[in-house]
């Protein structure tokens, strides 16, 4: 037997050895249209390269695409494990000529391939043109020698291809399998054509026109080949099946289901296994490919599929998680084509695990709920939509499972109903937000979420990515279009800019398209939920449901994610050194520096700062992955994960762990931000400030990566140039300055002492005249300029020891302030701090004190030192009197 993993290897080496680039699959989620939820066709990761937007090195290339149809237009969910070919997850083959070959070769190679290399007989195989496609025709016969009778021409759309309502379209022919007239159905276009007897296995799109709004204007000058196997189809033809689900790989991951749920994998548990086969395929290459499970977007659909097989697990009498256990086998059977499948191999488990864990109790209220409410219906009975409504809005169960269990008891949903008691629900919401005191400017936000629905963040995965505008918001008011010059807020369906949120800032950068180009200063999060691109238009014109291409600065957002994955790692050090009683109480992650407030009752000494700075330079240098988890926030929390200050969880969070310390992560924490991949990115960290911002909250600002070298580097410079004044060397400035220092110390005593030898007519200075009488007792009095105040009480105790009995009043000068000592000898009957008091008065002070013999004060005037002296002479008298 052909494995289906030889049939993938001969397909690529086929058109290898015919000159074509083998391109790798493109990862599930699409970067170049915004308006597909997932890749879904092969042709999807070339479409700019056939509009002419984009150039490759290579004119034809073929590829094994990886697909998804399981939401929006293209969604064939329900009808998984009940048909024989429909897949949420599939591959398609794919051969592709952008302007080198056209039809005749393009049909040469299907026809070669199906018939000579994988030995299909001629007699088997039927191809369908487009009715007005005399070319395709007549190639049919001339290369493949098909009668006219198995060359079928088809008037409708299904044989003629459209990239969209404008751009590249053309004519298409498909070919069918006959599986043998023991299977009821009948060719394309007859009346039987449903059956299953006659399967497309190829389609062969020949691009030869150009539309504009559905109608064709022109040719195109270089027509261009896209063509799609389904790998799982063209599978059961060359194994000899009929059904996809009896080709090898699904026959071996059915038969793991049946052995680790102890059931058999037919009869009435046939579909079960199915789902479970093929939406293990689509959840192990979407978590794969980045996407997690999640309430909306993307993540909503990854979890409609899990919980989708996680009920039909149930039904098979799983007891624990079932989905993480076969993940090994969908390894073994798809790891050798699909390396990232081996890479992603512990998340996919882990998340399966947890979506598992946690759906299990949902599933069991919400069946339990469900057979309540069906318990008086009939077969062929209608669930009321406000019941449905009530299981998922209370219990958590979702409409799409509802509607799936009650398929097997032939029962409905009335989805009116439900519909109507979700937009009652939404207008109590809104009832409720507007009562709330929120901002009137912010109801414009309320009117788009409610419309649209949240912004699907595709950031942790790149920084570039395109969307399509979805509203455009200009001095609060919603507009259909602006132009250059405006300054506006711009909504797009998805976009890799982060929104200002958990302390980190806002994504800069770029959005455009060929006709208009913006710069986007800031990007915030309105309500939580949306993203809204702060921007002025610098040319052309804008217009709700254009297709732009949204590029962040990435080199601001690899400063941002290097501070934002350093405040993890300060967090955890800190706690580390100082204490568990350490929390974050904020922080701001920029992209030149960041901040970390953290609760500690004194100021960090500068060996802790040491340490910390040590610490996380030392988890910076083992360079360990980042790790990203969902989780419940309690589950996190249970688990030893950090929250963060003011982060607003819902019902399930980022875990992200780093670090290496004592056998686990030396950090974990719940964060929704952007951050390195490993730690190693964040390059060097450097503490450049601790303070305090209230009582018992201390702050510290650090710098990493550039800037901490940049910083470091300036301080540097700083050096050299103080070790070139000193006429040292950088390694010498410490000693040198301490010298100076010192010299300085002995210099500024010599000089006291000096001046104060000088005041008091030492110092070989003249000496002053003699002590005056004032109310019968001696008193000195003097004004010494540049005495340092500390030296005014010795001077004075010198100036009694001369004076013998009296009082001395000195009054130091310096920068304009004044300062007046006032010292009364043992037997004088004054006070000291009365003289003092109106000494300072006189110097624009006020008060003074010390003891009756020696008192002290100021004032701000040091001009009247002299009025000062006059000041005490004054109250001498006064007292006498």
């Amino acid at each position: 037997m052909t494995s289906t993993n030889d049939i993938r290897r001969s397909f690529l080496d086929y058109f290898e050895r015919q000159g074509h680039a083998r391109v790798p699959s493109a990862p599930l989620v699409p970067h170049n249209d915004p308006t597909l939820m997932f890749v879904n066709a092969g042709m999807v990761p070339f479409k700019n390269v056939f509009t002419g937007l984009e150039t490759r090195p290579y004119s034809t290339a073929t590829s094994s695409q990886k697909c998804v149809r399981a939401g929006g237009k293209h969604n064939d969910l329900d009808n998984v494990g009940y048909t024989a070919r429909h897949h949420t997850f599939f591959e398609m083959l794919g051969n592709f000529s952008f302007g080198d070959y056209f039809k005749e070769q393009a049909i040469t190679h299907a026809w070669t391939l199906l018939t000579r290399e994988w030995g299909i007989p001629a007699d088997k195989l039927t191809a369908t043109v487009y009715h007005t496609d005399d070319q395709a025709f007549d190639l049919w016969k001339k290369i493949a020698g098909l009668p006219e009778e198995r060359i079928i021409r088809i008037p409708t759309k299904d044989n003629f291809w459209a990239m969209g309502p404008d751009g590249p379209c053309g004519p298409c022919s498909e070919i069918f399998y006959d599986h043998g007239d023991h299977i009821w159905g009948g060719p394309p276009g007859s009346p039987e054509e449903d059956g299953d007897r006659f399967v497309e296995i190829w389609n062969l799109v020949f691009m030869q026109h150009l539309q504009e709004a559905d109608v064709i204007v022109s040719d195109l000058p270089r027509p261009s080949i896209d063509t799609g196997m389904g790998l799982e189809r063209v599978a059961a033809v060359l194994q000899g099946v009929h059904d996809n689900y009896d080709t090898d790989t699904f026959k071996a991951l059915i038969a793991e289901s049946g052995v680790l749920t102890g059931s058999a994998t037919t009869g009435e548990n046939q579909a079960s296994h199915r789902v479970i086969a093929d939406h293990l395929r689509a959840s192990g290459f979407l978590v794969a490919d980045g996407v997690l499970p999640a309430n909306e977007g993307r993540g909503y659909v990854l979890r409609r599929i899990m919980r989708r097989a996680m009920r039909h697990a149930h039904l098979l009498g799983a007891k624990d998680p079932l989905m993480h256990r076969m993940v090994p086998a969908l390894v073994a059977e798809m790891g050798a084509a699909y390396p990232e499948l081996v890479r992603a191999q512990p998340l996919i488990e882990a998340t399966l695990l947890q979506e598992e864990t946690r759906f299990r109790q949902t599933l069991a209220n919400g069946l339990r709920l469900l057979d309540e409410a069906t318990a008086n219906m009939a077969e062929g009975g209608t669930l009321p939509g406000e019941t449905a409504f009530k299981l998922y809005d209370t219990f958590g169960f979702p409409y799409d499972l509802t509607e799936d269990a009650l398929r097997g008891q032939g029962m409905t949903v009335d989805r009116e109903g439900f519909d109507a008691a979700m937009a009652q629900q939404k207008a109590a919401a809104r009832a409720a937000w507007k009562g709330s005191g929120a901002k009137a400017s912010d109801d414009v936000w309320f009117d788009i979420a409610e419309e649209l629905g949240s912004t699907e963040f595709t950031g942790y995965n790149g920084t570039e990515g395109e969307g399509q505008v979805v509203a455009i918001v200009r001095d609060n008011a919603r507009v259909d279009k602006a132009g250059a010059g405006d300054e506006v807020i711009i909504l797009t369906n998805q976009t890799p800019f982060y929104g200002e949120s958990g302390g980190q800032m806002g994504d800069a950068g770029r959005i455009a398209n060929d006709k208009f180009s913006a710069t986007v200063e800031d990007t915030s999060k309105p309500l939580g939920r949306l993203h809204a691109h702060h921007a002025t238009i610098n040319s052309g014109e804008l217009s709700v449901g254009d297709t732009v291409k949204l590029s962040v600065d990435a080199a601001r957002r690899d400063q941002i994610r290097a501070n934002h994955s350093a405040t993890h790692l300060v967090h955890a050090a800190l706690r580390n050194r100082l204490g568990g009683h350490v929390t974050q109480k904020g922080s701001l992650v920029a992209a030149d520096r960041f901040r970390f407030d953290f609760s500690h009752p004194a100021a960090l000494t500068p060996q802790e700062i040491a340490d910390v700075e040590a610490d996380v330079n030392a988890q910076i240098r083992h360079n360990e992955s980042v790790g990203t988890r969902l989780m419940t926030p309690e589950d996190a929390i249970a688990a030893g994960a950090m929250a963060l200050f003011g982060e607003k969880y819902g019902d399930e969070v980022r875990v992200l762990s780093m670090g290496r310390g004592d056998g686990k992560h030396y950090s974990v924490e719940l964060c929704g931000g952007t951050h390195v991949n490993a730690t190693g990115d964040i390059g060097v960290f450097k503490i450049v400030s601790e303070s305090a911002v209230s009582s018992g909250i201390r702050r510290i600002e650090a710098l990493t990566g550039e800037a901490a070298r940049l910083w470091l580097n300036a301080r540097d410079e700083r050096l050299k140039e103080a070790a070139a004044a000193l006429r040292t060397s950088p390694d010498d400035v410490p000693a040198r300055v301490a010298a100076l220092v010192e010299e300085r110390r002995k210099l500024e005593r010599e000089l006291a002492d000096a001046k104060k030898a000088l005041a008091m007519g030492g110092g070989g200075a003249a000496a002053p005249s003699g002590p005056e009488e004032v109310s019968g007792v001696n008193f000195i009095g003097q004004v010494i300029d540049g005495l340092d105040p500390k030296e005014l009480r010795g001077a004075v105790d010198e100036a009694k020891g001369r004076i013998g009995s009296g009082v001395i009043a000195l009054v130091a000068v310096n920068e304009g302030r004044a300062s007046v000592a006032v010292g009364v000898t043992p037997g004088v009957a004054f006070n000291a701090v009365d003289l003092v008091k109106a000494a300072v008065a006189a110097l624009g002070g006020q008060g003074g004190g010390g003891r009756p013999d020696m008192a002290q004060g100021g004032g701000p005037d040091g001009s009247k030192g002299a009025e000062a002296l006059a000041a005490v002479r004054t109250a001498l008298a006064s007292v006498a009197a």
